[in-house]
């Protein structure tokens, strides 16, 4: 070999060791294909300037599509950004707009509250992804219509503002019936102050009260919320509103009626201050025995034996118009009331149709006194007060109450 050949080889061995320590101590290899060299401290290796690693812009997605139609009453929307935060979210119509809540991460956002039917909504929600980049994304969609028919409208008593005895209780009504029972109750709500334990029960499909465990106490304060705005109802039915009321509880009344003695006791915030002689129903119209509350006053009122059945023109029939100082306490119509006609009887002898009379002085007396909602306790007949006639959530132990309840 001659010695240019030789210097020639020892030159590519050389050469060649040189790039094979390169290969093992530099950032390529085949785990790092296409990765560009870089490292915190700036360029290596490959002579250029250094780059910050490409951040993948935000995405922002809403949970009904774009341009959807036909969403239904019920759904919550959401909003999600990936490889962002959101800045701000909102919802809005022709009506107004909807509250959310913001998660802590400011990854998410939803709505407090449902949709109105056949409404258009615009969301616009505005993130910022991970490079400081900010950008608005708008969605719009359109909810699905709804007939009165689809929809039920929650009736309160008692009325906002409005002051009640002990005995009242709180009553939703319905005017489409509720057979998502569950659905609807878990949207109603309740509270005193001072708070008292309570429950709801379902009278029927169109009606739902709810009672404390005892009577109110004179004083309280309470606030009903119905947020059932499109809440489903069942059978395609939705709440088609959201309500609330505030009232207040007065004076403790009850007043205790004895069906054997005649004799009507007022005990006011716990102290006797009246006794009244009464007379109640006679022989084959016993007056109930159990836990009434007054549903109504009624300054005037016409009585007609024809609302309880009785041909007026009958042997036992009666129409007396303007009947004075009239107090409703159950649907089947026995009244508080004055009774002129009967004053030789009171004290002593049942000679009504089942409503408690008395003289038109202590009738009138005990109108002035009263508030609905006040509770008249009768005992001394074998006639029982139910449940379901009037107000009469009292005349069921509080653990057999609860059990009307569609959440127990």
């Amino acid at each position: 070999m001659s010695v240019l050949r030789a210097r020639r080889s020892i030159l590519v061995a050389a050469l060649l060791g040189l790039s094979m320590t390169a290969a093992s101590c530099g950032f390529g290899g085949s785990g790092d294909a296409g990765a560009g060299p870089t490292t915190d401290q700036g360029p290596v290796a490959d002579g250029g300037s250094s780059k910050a690693p490409v951040q993948p812009s935000a995405v922002v997605t809403t949970n009904v599509a774009r341009g959807a139609t036909d969403v239904p009453v019920d759904h919550r929307v959401r909003v999600k950004a990936d490889h962002g935060t959101l800045a701000s979210v909102a919802v809005s119509s022709h009506s107004g707009s909807i509250p959310g809540t913001m998660a802590p991460d400011k990854t998410s956002w939803t709505a407090g509250a449902l949709l109105e039917p056949g409404t258009s909504y615009t969301v616009v929600s505005s993130v910022t992804d991970e490079n400081g980049t900010s950008q608005t994304r708008t969605t719009h969609f359109r909810t699905a219509a709804l007939t009165l028919d689809q929809q039920t409208y929650p009736s309160f008593a008692p009325l906002n503002g409005q002051t009640v005895g002990i005995g009242m209780p709180v009553t939703v009504k319905s005017d489409v019936p509720v057979t998502n029972r569950a659905s609807i109750e878990k949207n109603l709500h309740v509270a005193s102050k001072p708070a008292q334990k309570g429950s709801w029960h379902w009278v029927s499909n169109n009606e739902v009260h709810w009672r404390p465990v005892h009577y109110w106490k004179a004083g309280t304060t309470v606030t009903v919320n119905a947020d059932i705005n499109g809440v489903p109802a069942g059978n395609g039915i939705y709440g088609q509103l959201d309500r609330s009321a505030t009232f207040h509880i007065g004076d403790a009344h009850i007043y205790k009626v004895n069906i054997q003695t005649d004799q009507l006791r007022v005990f006011d915030n716990g102290h006797l201050t009246r006794t009244i002689p009464v007379t109640t129903g006679m022989p084959g119209f016993t007056t109930r025995s159990g836990t009434k509350v007054i549903i109504e006053k009624d300054r005037f009122h016409t009585m007609n034996s024809e609302t309880i059945g009785i041909d007026p023109n009958s042997a036992n029939g009666y129409n007396i118009k303007d009947v004075e100082y009239a107090m409703r306490l159950t649907y089947s119509g026995e009244f508080l009331h004055a009774a002129p006609w009967s004053v030789a009887s009171q004290g002593h002898e049942n000679v009504s149709h089942g409503c408690t009379g008395m003289s038109t002085a202590n009738a009138g007396w005990l109108y002035d006194h009263s508030q609905i909602g006040d509770v008249v306790e009768y005992t001394g007949s074998d006639v029982h007060m139910t449940l379901d006639n009037g107000y009469g959530d009292w005349n069921e132990p509080y653990a057999s109450y609860a059990q009307g309840s569609a959440l127990h």
